[in-house]
């Protein structure tokens, strides 16, 4: 059987690591499966080898012009992988965004969560990501739920795995490399964005360095599609009236994320939304303790395994000389 798996970028997102993690485990069972994706700027690979079982097409997509919107290069984007790809090469075709299903529908689709966009162009691909595919996957119930109850559709619920032996048979050495670099630290994983709740995390972290003052709050990853300049440029004031200074990694090489989770003392998830919880899943199985906020997708995956939280209450900015 010909399989064909779509996804937007070639950067380790949450989709992305899900569309590498299918294709690999469809390929080892015999399945003749290609990803398709788009290369953004000078990316002509995926962040991590790929199994050579699994064929690669990643299509070129060079930066716009100045000042593109994000509506604008939303528009391109579905329109250089719908140009690229050719369903009828295929028996199944399945995306996981709504980059992805625009430009391939009609399509499964694995609705991962819902997202409210103020951007037309945005809310245009998501409704019809939604609407146009001839079946749905979700990785919850919660989601599953959501898509039920706002446009009666039944979605078949596949939670998400992890690998597991990645993450508990890290190398000593490289775990100490990362308490020797950041001390005592709290992980938190996917950057500093609205849906990843990066304002609450700070009043938290504030309010934890009162009886903790030698833990560091450590962020990795953040690969988006979107800009996020203003909510950082908020979060950054707000990080400098609290007296705090997170480290901020960005992406980290897919090898040094296991011993970077490994050697966390905590790990936070303070997301507003989420699908599934695959990096607090993989913080779970490196034995890092997990935190996260009071969500009902979250009390359906990890139930008494992680530490719920409501909103941070507000922390007191730093005093100022007169």
């Amino acid at each position: 059987m010909k399989i064909a798996l779509l996804t937007y970028s070639t950067r380790p997102r949450g989709g992305v690591v899900h569309t590498l993690a299918l294709a690999e485990a469809l390929a080892t069972v015999g399945q003749d499966v290609t990803v398709w994706t788009l290369g953004r700027g000078d990316d002509r690979g995926f962040f991590r080898p790929v199994d050579p079982l699994v064929r690669l097409q990643v299509v070129p997509f060079p930066d716009g012009p100045s000042g593109e919107t994000v509506g604008d290069r939303i528009l391109r984007s579905i329109a250089v992988l719908r140009d690229a790809f050719d369903p009828r090469a295929y028996d199944i075709v399945h995306a996981q965004d709504c980059i992805s299903a625009n430009a391939a529908a009609p399509c499964i689709r694995t609705v991962h969560h819902i997202d409210q966009f103020t951007t037309p162009e945005l809310v245009a691909c998501h409704e019809k990501a939604i609407t146009e595919p001839h079946a749905h996957i979700c990785v919850s119930t919660a989601v599953a739920k959501e898509l039920a109850d706002g446009w009666g559709i039944t979605a078949e619920v596949i939670p998400n795995g992890v690998d597991y032996e990645r993450f508990t048979t890290t190398d000593p050495a490289a775990r100490a490399k990362w308490r020797t670099r950041l001390g005592r630290y709290l992980l938190s994983v996917g950057g500093i964005e609205p849906r990843k709740g990066s304002l609450d995390l700070l009043d938290a972290y504030a309010l934890l360095r009162r009886d903790v003052p030698d833990v560091q709050l450590v962020i990795a990853g953040g690969e988006t599609l979107f800009d996020y300049r203003d909510y950082r440029a908020r979060w950054e004031k707000r990080a400098a009236d609290l007296g705090v200074e997170p480290v901020v990694l960005g992406a980290v090489p897919e090898e040094d994320m296991p011993p970077l989770v490994a050697a966390a003392a905590a790990f936070a998830f303070p997301s507003l939304k989420e699908g599934f919880g695959l990096a607090a899943m993989e913080a779970l199985a490196a034995g890092v303790p997990v935190v996260a906020r009071d969500l009902p997708v979250l009390r359906e995956v990890f139930g008494p395994a992680v530490r719920f939280a409501t909103d941070a209450p507000p922390s007191p900015q730093r005093s100022r000389p007169l």
